[in-house]
């Protein structure tokens, strides 16, 4: 079973089919496949925020009741087995943004996580307190609330490859794939959540006073979360930023479009993030003109690529081509649990 952002179901089982995947049950942001090969790893791709292999679900009015069904099906299908966490989230019920709708852990889903656990504590979970960011290799008993009174039941094992660094595994780590984040002060925008979660994800290893860049930085929340972290920080942008960012000492505004900059602005640049309201194909031939430059320095780069609509998911090979010109070192592409209708791009050079 997987869960993905509400409009991502389409690309998502297109990923999954072309992997040996049949299709089942599914609802907007809830996905469910069935694979008959022996021992086969979970499902992955772009578009799937989490996957756990699937234990069953239980239905009915009364939350005592659903938390007894539940004892009593990994009773039957997993008698000997003990969960290190409990990770119970609802299922997304609209796209992110729409009504300022923001993937959460609800307080639906805490009430409910309370019950399971005075349940099952002391006979299949071992944890003290549910939605807790699972240590590598440890076993999660995943919840899903389809509805608030239809559970799905699952379970995986928090890391997917022993062959990648630990900080590449966070998304199986964090509850329901949303990353836990308390800010030090009152973020200026989202765009803080989501380059905190990228900047995780990526796994890329930022050090304090590190330069970054940022293309469309205004009004400042990735920016803030850069700074932060205790990097040195230039924002390209024409708009102005905030006046807490524009007043950072470590902090410096070029208030212009990134194409418009003579190319020493990115000199000793190591990190580039770049999220600006255009087209991919406008983003990539602004960061290509950069990357290709002979003083470029970056070594990483985080890239948000606006689809507009999921259909055009169907670029993704294509844009990644290009940014095969660049010669990285390695690709990785995900819609991150903030994200809208668009993609993040892991690139290292």
């Amino acid at each position: 079973m997987m869960t993905c952002a509400v409009g991502a179901e389409i690309p998502l089982k297109s990923e999954v089919a072309a992997s040996g995947w049949r299709l089942a049950f599914s609802r907007p942001g809830f996905v469910t496949a069935k694979n008959d090969q022996p021992n086969c790893p979970l499902p992955t791709g772009t578009f799937v925020r989490t996957a756990s292999h699937s234990i069953g679900h239980v239905k009915g009015q009364d939350g005592v009741q659903l938390a007894a069904q539940l004892k009593n099906l990994l009773a039957e299908k997993h008698p000997d087995r003990v969960f290190d966490q409990l990770h119970l989230w609802p299922r997304d019920r609209l796209p992110i943004g729409k009504f300022g709708f923001e993937p959460e852990i609800d307080e639906v889903s805490k009430l409910v996580a309370d019950q399971v656990l005075e349940t099952l504590s002391g006979n299949a979970l071992q944890c003290q307190s549910a939605n807790q960011v699972a240590d590598p290799g440890t076993a999660v008993l995943d919840i899903v609330l389809v509805d608030p009174n239809d559970w799905f039941i699952g379970w995986h094992v928090a890391g997917r490859s022993a062959s990648q660094e630990e900080t590449m595994h966070w998304p199986s780590r964090w509850p329901g794939g949303i990353q836990p984040v308390d800010p030090h002060y009152e973020p200026i925008s989202r765009a803080y959540f989501k380059a905190a979660e990228a900047m995780a994800w990526s796994g890329f290893p930022f050090q304090r006073d590190d330069l970054a860049v940022e293309v469309g930085s205004a009004p400042g929340g990735a920016c803030g979360r850069l700074l932060e972290e205790g990097l040195r920080v230039i924002g390209i942008d024409p708009a102005e930023m905030d006046p807490r960012i524009a007043g950072h000492p470590k902090f410096t505004h070029h208030r212009a479009r990134a194409g418009d900059l003579p190319r020493r602005t990115f000199r000793d640049v190591k990190w580039l993030l770049a999220d600006s309201n255009v087209k991919p194909e406008k983003t990539l031939t602004t960061i290509h003109h950069i990357v290709t430059h002979r003083d470029c320095s970056i070594e990483g780069m985080l890239l948000t690529l606006k689809l507009g609509n999921y259909n055009t998911a169907e670029h993704l090979p294509k844009w990644l081509q290009t940014i095969q010109q660049w010669k990285p070192k390695q690709v990785r592409v995900r819609q991150l649990a903030r994200n809208r209708c668009e993609v993040c791009c892991a690139i290292r050079l």
